[in-house]
């Protein structure tokens, strides 16, 4: 016996139904190949996740340790809720169940204990962690640190360079392995600088001087940012700092020096004004007093103390 098969040509039906089958196909391979790509783009990292210095490192390995402690207890308690639901659900006849209230010591002991023993184990990690991450505290380093000053404006960052006698806007060049010491203000209102590669988020206020230590490993180009609300150009107030081999920065410095305007007193009053987008700028001088002349004129207001040296105040638009 031999059964023979026979190839009947697709209706006009068929053929639109497989039309739209194939259709269906492809949108449905179109999705998997999205799904994909999603992950493999979300390993490209240039946050806090990649640390391109030891504070950031030190940061995210504060963050893993304290993630993990926290799992201890995060986990469990999952899984006991999944057995829990299982185990007690409606079909199964062996679960036994009581409708008495009981009370048993043994199980409060542990319910309790271990919480607490874990905030316990939390709390000594993150109060070590945080004061060996003190951002006053130097760092440790063969190089001879460089000194920048740090001014938060209306909708900008002002880098001065007191050693080098130079300044920028929104680009601050560092040299790679090399620390830096930053001391930060706000001409306006209290802003936060923040680049999460290098680590440290701290806080510039008006009339106020705070400290920062940081440290880039390797060249390379990592994004800063203003991480605290301060008005309607907060979205643009970005930066970039540029890490580069000690001889390019020497370079820069040089370049610096012989290009673009000086940051005088009109200089200062025109960069003052409040401005969105403005593109990265150098000054060949600027004045080395100008950061300690701009915190004492916030904090004396504009008419400043009695014979100080005059500087244009920079206006408060900030939110």
């Amino acid at each position: 016996m031999y059964a023979w098969c026979y190839a009947i040509p697709d209706t006009p039906h068929d053929l639109a139904s497989n039309a739209q089958n194939g259709s269906s196909y492809s949108g449905l391979l179109r999705w998997l190949v999205v799904c994909g790509a999603a992950p493999l783009a979300s390993c490209h990292q240039t946050g806090i996740l990649d640390p391109q210095g030891p504070i950031a490192s030190q940061e995210r390995l504060l963050l893993i340790n304290s993630t993990a402690i926290m799992l201890v207890v995060v986990v469990p308690v999952i899984l006991a809720t999944l057995g829990f639901a299982w185990w007690y659900r409606s079909s199964n006849g062996r679960a036994s169940r009581s409708l008495d209230r009981a009370y048993e010591g043994r199980i409060e002991f542990v319910v309790w204990s271990i919480p607490t023993l874990i905030v316990i184990l939390l709390s000594g990690v993150n109060w070590i962690g945080s004061h060996q991450l003190d951002p006053r505290a130097p760092i440790p380093a063969d190089a001879e640190p460089l000194r920048v000053d740090v001014v938060a404006l209306d909708w900008k960052w002002l880098f001065i360079y007191p050693g080098q006698g130079i300044a920028a806007v929104n680009q601050l060049v560092i040299p790679a392995g090399t620390p830096v010491r930053f001391r930060l203000t706000s001409a306006t209102v209290m802003n936060s600088f923040f680049v999460p590669q290098l680590g440290s988020q701290i806080y510039a206020m008006a009339g106020m001087t705070t400290h920062l230590n940081l440290l880039a490993d390797q060249p390379g180009d990592y994004r800063g940012l203003s991480a605290n609300f301060s008005g309607d150009g907060f979205s643009d107030m970005q930066f970039i700092v540029k890490a580069v081999p000690i001889g390019a920065f020497d370079s820069w410095v040089a370049t610096a020096r012989g290009t673009g305007s000086a940051l005088d007193d009109v200089g200062y009053g025109e960069l003052a004004t409040p401005s969105k987008a403005v593109p990265p700028t150098t000054y060949r001088s600027v004045d080395p007093k100008l950061f300690e002349r701009i915190v004492d004129q916030t904090v004396s207001g504009p008419e400043g103390p009695a014979g100080a040296a005059w500087c244009p105040p920079a206006p408060q638009a900030g939110g």
